[in-house]
């Protein structure tokens, strides 16, 4: 379970980062008719950190997708050799869910 929150966490910071890349691209566009050397260099630092954010985060998504098909598969496996475990489980869990829904 602890591993699924993480998952979620990372998921919501790929998210979360992808916004932030957006506003600084957005950023640099509308200081793209800016003058002066410095602001030229500012924006090509800037650029080039983009750049590799937008690298690390693709491939973040993708370690990301790799775990989620792997924890899928790992679940499938195991409902299938233990059908009756994955009933009990998820009866289980909706008993305690009926339970938390019905306090309210």
């Amino acid at each position: 379970m602890e591993k699924l929150l993480g998952e979620v966490t990372k998921e919501q910071l790929i998210d979360d980062f992808k916004v932030v890349v957006a506003d600084a691209e957005a950023l640099l566009k509308a200081t793209a008719s800016q003058g002066g050397e410095k602001i030229a260099e500012v924006r090509a630092k800037a650029e080039e950190s983009l750049r590799v954010a937008k690298a690390k985060m693709a491939e973040a998504q993708a370690a990301l997708l790799v775990k989620t098909k792997e924890a899928a598969r790992a679940t499938d496996v195991y409902v299938h050799e233990n059908p009756w475990r994955a009933i009990g489980a998820a009866a289980g869990v909706g008993l305690v869910i009926g339970l938390l829904i019905g306090r309210r």
